[in-house]
């Protein structure tokens, strides 16, 4: 568990991460260089969920060394079956991050949700539902990893 005092707002307590595979913590398939060694600091303290539509095939191979969950999701209706992935573990307690339109309800839902744009860009409603934006993956899991950047973000 990831407990953060943010200023003027109530803690967030966090149990779960749920990332999106294309886009946020790979592009074109491949996983980006440092991804997987900051989700291994973040596994000491959240459950860690990858959910996808696997576009390229690759996901469970990309993350077959790692104990990450990998959840794929069917090419219809992804929109609600991200959200109601988020809804079943229990949205107070899961961070959420992603780019793409099918990701706007994931984040909603989220306790704290994070639009990622890197070099697929980021559909405008996944900016208007975050909580926050970050230009790099690494940078949003290095929030989690170093909270005060968090609490001076978020602070009221």
């Amino acid at each position: 568990m990831l407990t953060i005092d943010i200023p003027g707002s109530a803690p967030l307590t966090l149990t779960h991460l749920v990332l999106d595979y294309n886009g946020s913590i790979a592009i074109d398939g491949e996983l980006l260089p440092g991804v997987v060694q900051r989700l291994e600091q973040l596994r000491r303290s959240l459950t860690i969920h990858v959910l996808t539509a696997d576009t390229h095939g690759t996901v469970r191979e990309k993350l077959r060394a790692t104990d990450i969950a990998v959840h794929v999701i069917g090419l219809q209706d992804q929109v609600a079956a991200k959200r109601r992935f988020v809804e079943e573990l229990g949205t107070q307690f899961v961070v959420a991050a992603g780019n793409g339109r099918n990701d706007v309800q994931m984040l909603k839902a989220a306790s704290l949700g994070i639009c990622i744009i890197q070099q697929e860009g980021a559909a405008s409603g996944v900016v208007q539902a975050a909580d926050l934006v970050t230009t790099s993956i690494l940078d949003a899991l290095d929030l989690l990893l170093v909270p005060d950047r968090l609490r001076a973000t978020l602070r009221n």
